[in-house]
Parts: C-alpha cells; sequence; structure tokens
C-alpha cells in the first residue's frame, strides 16, 4: 500500500473505480467528493492510472464555485502532480500526456468546453512532470492554441479555477501551497 496523496480525502481502501456509481445522477459536491476519495484508494492500491481517471471524473462535476467542498478540496491539479511525481517506476500509469492530449481533442458532453481547458491544464502538468514522456505537439495543439496561457485565460471567471487567476498553471508549476489560496465565490 502506497501512502496517501496530501492532496486528496482520506479513502477507504474498500472503494474502487465502480464505487463513483454510488453518487447516482448526482454530479455535484457529492459526486466531487467521491471522485476524489476513489482517487485516494486507487492510488494507495499501487493503481496511479486509475486514480488519474477518478481526478478526471472530479474534473467533471457541476460545480459552479460557490460550494464549500471546493474550500477543503481544490480542484485536484496538485494531486495530480503529486501522483505523476511520486508513481512507483513498475507501477502503470500509461502515458499521462497522450491521454490528456486526447481527451482535450475529443471532448463531448455536458460542460465540454471547460472540460477541454481543464484536460489541456493537466495536460501541461503532465509535460512539466515529465518532458520526454511520449506526445506530440502536433497540428491539434497548435490549432486549438492549448498554450498555458490561453488555457488559464478559457478556464478563468468560466469555471471555479477563477480564483487561480491568469497564473492557473503556474501556481500548479509552482509547488507552493502558498501560491494556492481558494475562495468560495459569493452567490
Amino acid at each position: 500500500m502506497l501512502p496517501p496523496c496530501p492532496h486528496l480525502p482520506d479513502a477507504d481502501l474498500s472503494l474502487s473505480a465502480v464505487s463513483i456509481r454510488a453518487a447516482g445522477e448526482d454530479r455535484g459536491e457529492t459526486f466531487y467528493r467521491l471522485a476524489l476519495t476513489c482517487a485516494q484508494a486507487l492510488w494507495q492500491k499501487e493503481m496511479p492510472a486509475q486514480a488519474i481517471l477518478m481526478i478526471n471524473r472530479a474534473f467533471s462535476a457541476d460545480l459552479a464555485g460557490r460550494e464549500t467542498i471546493l474550500i477543503e478540496w481544490h480542484p485536484p491539479y496538485r494531486a495530480l502532480r503529486w501522483i505523476l511525481e511520486h508513481r512507483v517506476e513498475d507501477h502503470f500509469i500509461g502515458n499521462p500526456r497522450r491521454h490528456f492530449q486526447h481527451l482535450a481533442t475529443r471532448m463531448c458532453g455536458p460542460r465540454a468546453e471547460v472540460r477541454t481547458w481543464r484536460a489541456w491544464a493537466c495536460w501541461h502538468i503532465a509535460c512539466l512532470v515529465d518532458p520526454n514522456d511520449p506526445a506530440s505537439l502536433d497540428a491539434v495543439y497548435r490549432k486549438v492554441d492549448a498554450k498555458k496561457k490561453t488555457v488559464s485565460k478559457n478556464l478563468v471567471g468560466k469555471t471555479y479555477e477563477n480564483h487561480l487567476g491568469s497564473g492557473l498553471i503556474a501556481t500548479v508549476e509552482s509547488g507552493k501551497e502558498n501560491n494556492f489560496k481558494f475562495e468560495v465565490k459569493s452567490k
């Protein structure tokens, strides 16, 4: 068993990827917390690839930014970075860069636009952690203009990432907790 990720809630290790079904149709706070908790359980059970998929699920939660859950459990960019940095070499993780690139370029469903920009933000984090992991900056990336500044601009003001301002990626890249303050927006 691996030590817990400090950016995810404590988890009952009996949780698995299918545990997310307990949220039912809810895609709000309950879903968000459950996705983060499942990510922690999967991480600790030495399944980093599945933990990353649960972090993806957390990013799909329908949260406006006023929810108190976001004060306790910030958007999981730092959790993603921590998992990528602390994974054990022989634990399957797939190719996070390619995963997020594919996710960003094939997004559909509710809130597809904001979820696309979140996937690009995660792609930048994966590139930061492992710049040699194979994933191309192909025509799709250039066509979309998924540069850090563009990603931040497309998340700020539209999502719960608003508190991070134009420095979304830089804040995550810094790794400094004191740069990461979260305040719930008033209704």
